[in-house]
């Protein structure tokens, strides 16, 4: 039996990212009307143990990847971060859906809601009974997203970009969710990433609705000023995104498309395609690459939620 498909209008929305982590965020986010969903921040069962000091990030200009601030306009520009998930728990998203069901006008609770979670396999599981009995209670449709691909987690690397990591989180998974599952993949770089994907994903096709592609590439460095000046407070490592990332996200979500529409078992699965957008020519972009939906964070977070409804002036109708 085919999983519950993950439908929402228009195919645009935030992807889990810093911009959507309080209740201010996502209210301002489901009153945006250039959006057809709204992805929270990724939180675990407990929460995350945030520490300002070491969990940052940074807008980084494209010519020379020094920092600029975060007024940019409506530039085009990347981000390295170093941060890891949501300091608030999932219970606490549950909630905050709960009080913004009852303030909020018809419209906006009618948007969809992508709840973006990890942990380990066992507390996967957890979050999506706990999400699963929430649901009859929250008037918004709800999804699940499995982050299994942020890079900035001591001792604890992407477990989707292997086979033996990747597995016992999707037989963590139910057979038959009620609701949309999807996982968040981090960027592939080279063919036999893919090729070792596909057969991965196939027993469990029942159980995945959506792939959101991608996550940031981790391992990358800024200097404050552009220069190296010993360690310490000014340097950031990280994970990158944004507009240096979009020709990589495009030839991920190409892919992936590709790779799924060649299986049987996996045709039905979409793809949130994620990196890079800034405007309406990169959301084109990355619906002609195979994406159902198309995902912003740090275009959000460099521009505001100003940069849906410029993308939605660009598109017009044609989404």
């Amino acid at each position: 039996m085919a999983p519950p498909q993950l439908l929402f209008h228009p195919p645009l929305l935030n992807t889990a990212c810093p911009w959507a982590t309080t209740e201010d965020d996502i209210r301002a986010l489901l009153c945006c009307p250039s959006t057809g969903a709204v992805t929270t921040r990724t939180s675990l069962v407990g929460g995350f143990a945030h520490d300002d000091a070491v969990h940052r990030y940074t807008f980084i200009e494209l010519a020379g990847g020094t920092p600029v601030s975060s007024d940019v306009g409506h530039k085009a520009v990347g981000s390295v971060n170093s941060l890891g998930y949501s300091p608030i728990p999932l219970h606490g998203y549950i909630s905050i859906l709960r009080r913004l069901a009852k303030s909020l006008p018809a419209n906006a609770a009618r948007k969809t809601i992508i709840i973006s979670v990890t942990g380990d396999p066992a507390s996967v599981a957890q979050c999506y009974t706990q999400i699963s009995l929430a649901a009859p209670s929250v008037p918004f449709p709800l999804a699940m997203e499995v982050n299994l691909s942020c890079p900035n987690i001591p001792g604890s690397p992407p477990p989707a970009y292997t086979p033996s990591a990747l597995t016992p989180y999707l037989a963590s998974l139910p057979p038959d969710p009620v609701l949309p599952v999807g996982v968040k993949l981090p960027p592939f770089t080279y063919a036999s990433q893919f090729a070792a994907l596909v057969p991965t994903l196939r027993p469990y096709a029942s159980r995945l609705s959506f792939i959101t592609a991608t996550n940031t590439l981790g391992s990358c460095l800024v200097f404050d000023g552009g220069v190296g000046d010993g360690q310490g407070g000014g340097m950031l490592q990280g994970g990158m995104a944004g507009a240096p990332l979009h020709p990589l996200a495009l030839g991920n979500v190409a892919t992936l498309r590709r790779l799924l529409d060649e299986t049987d078992e996996l045709r039905h699965m979409v793809i949130i395609g994620v990196g890079g957008v800034n405007d309406g020519d990169g959301y084109r972009r990355m619906r002609r690459a195979g994406a159902t939906a198309v995902g912003l964070a740090t275009g959000l977070g460099s521009n505001g939620k100003r940069v849906f409804e410029d993308i939605e002036s660009h598109v017009g109708s044609s989404w």
